[in-house]
């Protein structure tokens, strides 16, 4: 299940281009191993379902390719979106086995105390045992390592967009799920 922040601080720089194209490599390596993938995407004050989880990899890009970005970054309520399309997920088939990819600069923004909601949100998958793996967007002279510090609280590990090409992605997804197993 992809997490993506779609926030205003993701559209800047041309991040967004990036991000998308790292998604769709771990798509098309998700669907060449038959897996369901689904999308969350958070931006504004809101998380929307773009796709729940399906074997579809066309549908998957073409929601991914038509993303809205802008605003402030709700992550808690990314990551909430998230556990719940998990949980429905499980009730479906309790032998899947989940892997959440977050794909963030982590700058939670927007309501009260927003980094302190996403910890706590963060702190669910930990608590359930969930896969997950936080794609850090963070760039520039200025780097605030919260990306890192997500995936700590998730129980996960964190790689940097720049570390994340096309040809490593099959090996940190079957790193990732050999260590869930």
């Amino acid at each position: 299940l992809f997490v993506v922040d779609a926030s205003g601080s993701m559209a800047a720089r041309q991040r967004m281009s990036a991000v998308k194209g790292a998604v769709l490599s771990l798509l098309l390596d998700a669907y060449q191993r038959r897996d369901k993938v689904g999308l969350v995407t958070f931006r504004g004050s809101a998380a929307d379902v773009a796709l729940p989880p399906t074997s579809s990899v066309d549908a998957a890009a073409a929601r991914l390719e038509a993303l809205p970005t802008g605003g402030r970054t709700p992550l808690a309520a990314g990551l909430l979106k998230a556990h719940d399309v998990l949980r429905v997920e499980r009730l479906r088939d309790p032998a899947r086995r989940a892997l959440v990819v977050v794909v963030t600069d982590g700058r939670a923004t927007g309501g009260p105390e927003p980094v302190a909601l996403a910890s706590r949100a963060a702190r669910l998958f930990a608590a359930d045992g969930v896969a997950s793996v936080v794609v850090d967007c963070e760039s520039g002279p200025v780097r605030l390592g919260l990306a890192g510090q997500l995936a700590g609280e998730l129980g996960g590990t964190a790689v940097t967009l720049d570390e994340l090409r096309a040809d490593s992605i099959a090996g940190l997804v079957k790193d990732v799920q050999r260590r869930a197993a």
